[in-house]
């Protein structure tokens, strides 16, 4: 991961360009935003796992959020996210999103009410990611919702196809003219080929104590790349 997070260091001045080249970026965000906290009572507090530059955590104050703890293991990307202006419920911890439990203890905070993880989860590594999907169950009230926005291909022929050909033809010649790190946009499209598929997100959710699982893709050239999962905690951690 050590050198996964200097990728993104790397990455962190030009990131908030990049992705807004990518038609649809800010308005799936938004959407995956709103279905988070729609479900969280007033003033909840809502985790932003993998913020980055805190783009998400803007779609989240966009859809009414007021108390946001945004977590990102990579320095670069929280300093441009302190960089910008916030109101007083937003703060920022560099940490990776697995050592959720002991942020939460280290600000005395209680269990969540939401959770937020958009881009996240094909960036633990495999190894990990059942242990990190435990422990933020654990950290969640029950009953409380959590939301993951990721590319995660769908079965079939189509959506590999489709995603390869855009990295090859647009996201990494681009993302090299203007950023100059095609590191991080290598390790892109690899990471979403070997990103656990929908239907096994799902299922591993329902194995770390989530129930109301929903799965559901975005339209237009990202249908059946990037989706939107979501699911409640169950009543007590598995």
């Amino acid at each position: 991961m050590d050198e996964l997070d200097e990728a993104f260091d790397a990455g962190a001045r030009r990131y908030d360009l990049l992705v807004g080249l990518n038609p649809g970026y800010h308005r799936h965000l938004r959407s995956a935003a709103r279905a988070l906290v729609e479900q969280v009572p007033a003033g909840g507090l809502i985790a932003d796992l993998g913020c980055g530059s805190g783009l998400s955590t803007r779609a989240l104050l966009a859809a009414g959020a007021t108390t946001v703890l945004g977590v990102d293991a990579s320095a670069g990307m929280l300093q441009a996210a302190r960089a910008k202006a916030w109101p007083p419920g937003v703060s920022f911890v560099h940490s990776p999103a697995q050592e959720l439990a002991q942020v939460l203890r280290d600000r005395g905070a209680g269990p969540l009410d939401g959770a937020f993880a958009a881009y996240l989860l094909r960036n633990v590594p495999e190894g990990e990611r059942m242990d990190f999907l435990r422990a933020l169950r654990a950290a969640l009230r029950p009953g409380a919702t959590v939301v993951l926005q990721d590319y995660s291909l769908a079965p079939g022929r189509r959506p590999l196809a489709i995603w390869r050909l855009v990295c090859r033809a647009v996201i990494t010649p681009l993302a090299t003219a203007v950023d100059g790190n095609a590191q991080l946009y290598d390790y892109l499209e690899e990471s979403v080929v070997t990103n656990w598929a929908p239907a096994r997100i799902a299922g591993a959710l329902r194995e770390a104590g989530f129930t109301d699982v929903l799965v559901r893709t975005v339209p237009g050239w990202q249908r059946g790349i990037l989706h939107d999962i979501r699911a409640r905690a169950g009543g007590r951690p598995s």
